[in-house]
């Protein structure tokens, strides 16, 4: 694997240097003031051979904190990929202070196979912390944590939506835990959902571990799309600005995201084709009309309104839907007596604090 074909970038970050294959993530082996490539085994398929999961770290020459991004741990979400490789070629490791860890996609099998799933068919942001001996899905979660995501001191979650449905930019985030709505409050995105993890996903296993942990949804799956990853990198790089990993300077933070203190999905209760009518950060009110089922001669055969008011989050585009498909994710909007009770969520106690987009990285 030792090939080179580009020149350096001016970071020193190459676009095609030599990987090495290892078999666990020890950082302190690792050069300081350079960019490692990484392909860490995980499992082994059914020929004996291991599946990898591709990291690359940068590990600065300062000390500071193990800053970890992971992407594609469902395999057809790849927004996440052009948002790593755009923050590593900014990284510049002279005045990185700590680490950055970079998982670039989580679920290999799950990309190969353009699908959502482990190629078992189990949802791995379902089954965290996975187990040592179990199903393959499970023993590769296991891992994952084990190797890899337990180095972490923070951790940033890149997701989509799923086949069939799109998103918002939005951030779920436990927004009662400081430094972790601090985190989803400097990412910026359009929306950020009170979202305590204790759902066996990632973001949760960080979290009990007392790390602080988002889950970012770059709205639409199996595509990339510009300004989403641009905001995304934007977002990222304030982040490790405000914990003080590069340098940064005081501006204005973009407009302050809309706060909900739940969320839902509003479910079909028969089958036909459907259609949504809001679109995604569009506004409703209680008995809106949100969505039509037609049946398969074109009769209207249900109109689905809202339950109450919220926000639209994602839905689906999907026109075929059984019963118990979903419509579109409702997030509920937080008041401002709920907005005062968490702790230090309003941007007055983020404004002395607001560092640079063009901050280096």
């Amino acid at each position: 694997m030792n090939t080179s074909l580009d020149k350096p970038t001016s970071n020193g970050y190459e676009h095609v240097r030599s990987v090495k294959r290892v078999d666990r993530l020890e950082i302190e082996s690792l050069p300081r003031g350079e960019f490692s490539r990484l392909f860490i085994d995980l499992i082994e398929n059914g020929i004996g051979r291991p599946i990898q999961v591709p990291v690359v770290v940068a590990h600065g020459k300062k000390d500071g904190p193990i800053f970890g991004i992971t992407a594609a741990l469902h395999g057809n979400e790849l927004n996440g990929i052009p948002v790593i490789h755009q923050l590593l070629h900014r990284i510049n490791l002279k005045t990185l202070k700590g680490t950055v860890v970079c998982v670039i996609v989580a679920n290999i099998p799950g990309m190969l196979a353009e699908q959502r799933e482990f190629s078992d068919g189990l949802d791995l942001n379902h089954i965290m912390p996975g187990k040592s001996y179990g199903k393959s899905s499970q023993v590769y979660a296991y891992e994952l944590v084990e190797r890899i995501t337990t180095h972490f001191d923070y951790l940033v979650d890149l997701h989509t939506a799923s086949s069939g449905r799109v998103n918002s930019l939005y951030v779920r985030a436990n927004l009662k835990q400081e430094m972790t709505s601090k985190m989803a409050c400097l990412l910026r995105p359009s929306i950020i959902v009170h979202n305590p993890p204790s759902d066996y996903t990632l973001r949760g296993v960080l979290a009990e571990q007392g790390k602080p942990a988002i889950t970012v949804e770059i709205c639409d799956p199996q595509r990339f799309q510009k300004d989403p990853i641009k905001r995304t990198l934007q977002g990222i790089r304030r982040i490790m600005s405000y914990i003080e990993m590069v340098p940064g300077k005081h501006v204005d933070l973009p407009d302050a995201p809309i706060l909900c203190k739940k969320s839902y999905w509003m479910l079909t209760d028969r089958g036909g084709l459907l259609t949504v009518l809001p679109k995604v950060t569009d506004r409703v009110t209680k008995g809106d009309l949100v969505a039509t089922q037609i049946n398969i001669f074109g009769d209207i055969i249900r109109r689905y309104h809202a339950a109450e008011d919220g926000i639209v989050i994602g839905h689906s585009v999907n026109p075929v839907s059984q019963t118990g498909s979903r419509i579109l994710h409702l997030g509920v909007l937080m008041n401002e007596v709920e907005k005062r009770d968490l702790n230090r969520i309003s941007d007055d106690v983020l404004v002395d604090q607001q560092r640079s987009d063009s901050a280096e990285p």
